[in-house]
């Protein structure tokens, strides 16, 4: 059974670049393949990992929401929707050389996300035996924890900026994750973003108060940003980043 990582904080704070990396360094070590999943509506994690987005689970929903009522969708004749949609949903996973990627994605217009969030919970159940390592980018915030969208949780990786509020919103995440008798082996914060990879004694005294396990600092670096800018993948960072030196200390430092 994979060894499932679930990476979460509140939104702005770096979630996805680090998880880009984390899935990068886990394969040029050995640990592939992995099944990594983008579980928020505004995915943009193939675009952290380089990789073209296939077709996401939204859309697919849509697609098959909308056959028989708009003429650019139709499903084969003597097929169920339900028929279709298992054949299509290998169209949902763009496969690379180390990892494979599914994107949750969004859908069109109103309503909620309940089929598409079932649709994540459900193919991660049947694809993660054929990893030994599921990485999941969640969107900011509790939803998909308190929603269950995870069949388990080995590792929570809570990621957080230099903000008190940051840190808050972490630990409310590790309290959420308590009451709902998760269990993962692993609970632990990453501060992203800290000025010189220190963090001055007001954070720090916001981690002791919410009672986190701080796995490491994560230096500010101006390379990402430039990166971002250019449109340039995080994972072409040079191998003597900071970010990356950083975040390898943590990963060993888990022991995956």
């Amino acid at each position: 059974m994979a060894h499932v990582i679930a990476v979460a904080g509140k939104g702005g704070v770096g979630k996805t670049t680090l998880c880009g990396l984390l899935i990068q360094y886990l394969c040029e070590s050995g640990k592939k393949p992995i099944l990594a999943v983008d579980a928020d509506a505004n995915s943009n994690l193939n675009e952290v990992l380089g990789v073209e987005a296939g077709i996401t689970l939204g859309k697919l929903r849509e697609e098959i929401e909308r056959a028989g009522v708009d003429s650019r969708y139709s499903i084969p004749a003597g097929m169920t929707k339900a028929a279709y949609l298992d054949m299509k949903l290998a169209d949902a996973l763009t496969e690379e050389d180390d990892y494979d990627l599914m994107i949750m994605g969004r859908t069109q217009g109103q309503g909620c996300y309940c089929f598409v969030n079932g649709l994540v919970q459900t193919q991660i159940q049947k694809l993660q035996s054929h990893y030994p390592y599921v990485i999941v980018d969640n969107e900011a915030g509790l939803e998909h924890i308190s929603r269950g969208i995870l069949p388990k949780m080995d590792t929570a990786i809570l990621v957080s900026d230099c903000s008190r509020r940051g840190v808050q919103a972490a630990g409310r995440i590790a309290q959420l994750m308590d009451e709902l008798n998760m269990q993962p082996q692993n609970v632990g914060l990453i501060v992203n973003r800290a000025p010189e990879g220190e963090l001055d004694e007001g954070t720090m005294e916001e981690v002791r108060k919410q009672n986190l396990n701080l796995l490491g600092v994560v230096p500010h670096d101006d390379m990402v940003y430039q990166f971002d800018c250019a449109g340039k993948p995080t994972v072409q960072l040079p191998a003597d980043s900071p970010v990356r030196a950083a975040l390898k200390e943590i990963v060993d430092k888990l022991g995956f």
